[in-house]
């Protein structure tokens, strides 16, 4: 009976056993680390994507992030502002303007930014003609008076519509001060009193104004 003869391994096996230990050695660090890699991005991917989601809820709370819909298809958004059914609470200031043009007062028309039917509102409108405009949006918005004039010609110019509001030089007082840039830029704040002069000198220029409550 024949003994099976064990060969030794030779130098060169052994160099060649050490070179595929340190090859797996070497694919199962780059698999570790790639593992670690993949474990951040998705631990910053949920992070980010958490963020996300509290930033819209934030939004949608505050009434910032709503869908808004067109209530009368008559009645588009106007530079932004939505024609709504009803009336916003979320952010509710008031402010007042006066007009003249050539020596006269000009009436601020009542309803300006109210559908005929009353089947909506828009965020900026009047209720009367005292020229208190009532800025009423679903969340703390900048108006400027632009806007308003904006409004007032593109869906409501049978309203009297002033053409002169088309030309320069208008000259504008805000709070009882001479303002000296483009009059469609004056915010329009809380209570902010406004004066717009069209080829009329001296006029009487707004400085207090009895809101009662408002």
């Amino acid at each position: 009976m024949s003994k099976q003869l064990t060969r030794r391994p030779t130098k060169q096996d052994r160099r060649q056993e050490r070179r595929e230990e340190l090859a797996r050695r070497e694919a199962e660090r780059k698999r570790a680390a790639r593992n670690r890699l993949i474990t951040v991005f998705s631990i910053l991917g949920a992070v980010v994507l958490l963020g996300g989601v509290i930033t819209a809820y934030a939004l949608y709370v505050n009434g910032q992030g709503q869908t808004e819909t067109i209530t009368n298809a008559n009645y588009p958004p106007v530079d932004g502002i939505y024609c709504d059914q009803q009336e916003q609470d979320a952010f509710h200031i008031h402010a007042h303007l006066s007009m003249y043009i050539d020596g006269q007062p000009v009436q601020i028309p009542q309803n300006m930014g109210i559908a005929s039917d009353n089947s909506c509102l828009y965020w900026l409108h009047t209720h009367d003609t005292s020229g208190v405009i009532h800025i009423e949006a679903p969340a703390n918005h900048s108006f400027t008076l632009g806007n308003l004039f904006d409004e007032w010609a593109n869906q409501f110019s049978s309203l009297n519509y002033p053409s002169q509001l088309d030309l320069s030089g208008w000259t504008a007082y805000v709070d009882g001060k001479l303002y000296t840039g483009d009059f469609h830029k004056i915010p329009l704040g809380a209570h902010t009193l406004i004066t717009l002069a069209y080829n009329t000198p001296n006029p009487k220029v707004d400085t207090t104004y009895n809101w009662n409550g408002l």
